[in-house]
């Protein structure tokens, strides 16, 4: 599938071309499990071994790893959820092709059970993965809401702010009586030298 996604867009050849004979080697972290990404003749081949010492070496966590191929991948790599051993551009370049080369699940399986049907699906899987977010969204809220509120064991936005201008007023009153302690003290070690 990423070959075929490769070969319907030519960003994504001309960057298999530039890595002709290059390997890419991702690691998930704490494990031992290992993909070789090798790039021959304009073609993508995963691996679980390879003869060659890989170019770069990406470990990181499976979803960071995930990442890589989403538009968030240069955020992961930035924000440092990614190690990146050798040469990073050719990570970079790997990190590219791998956006090009998603597959578009919906296409793919047009192949298998015509367009309407798997149109249909995309559908509801984008409605599924909506109401997913939502579903969270307003778990979220309720649980807020719920602890703030009804429970009290957590403090709102507004008793937070206010406690912090008590604290606030506090501190500027203990530097005040400080400073005047001060004065008082200088003032009667002056009238006991006096």
């Amino acid at each position: 599938m990423i070959n075929r996604q490769v070969a319907a867009k030519t960003p994504a050849r001309k960057l298999c071309s530039q890595l002709d004979g290059r390997v890419m080697a991702l690691r998930v972290s704490d494990t031992a499990l290992a993909v070789y990404l090798e790039i021959d003749n304009n073609e993508v081949v995963l691996t679980g071994a390879c003869e060659q010492d890989p170019d770069v070496i990406v470990s990181g966590s499976l979803i960071a790893l995930a990442k890589l191929a989403s538009p968030d991948g240069d955020a992961a790599m930035q924000h440092g959820d990614i190690d990146v051993t050798g040469d990073v551009i050719i990570a970079q370049q790997f990190q590219k092709l791998l956006y090009y080369g998603r597959p578009d699940i919906e296409e793919e399986l047009s192949t298998v059970i015509g367009d309407a049907a798997a149109f249909r699906l995309g559908e509801f899987a984008r409605g599924f993965s909506d109401w997913r977010r939502e579903a969270r969204d307003t778990m979220r809220q309720n649980v807020s809401e719920y602890l703030q509120e009804e429970s009290r064991a957590v403090p709102t936005r507004d008793e937070v702010a206010a406690f912090r201008g008590k604290v606030e007023t506090l501190r500027d009153d203990v530097s005040r009586l400080e400073a005047r302690i001060g004065n008082l003290a200088s003032r009667r070690a002056q009238k006991g030298l006096a």
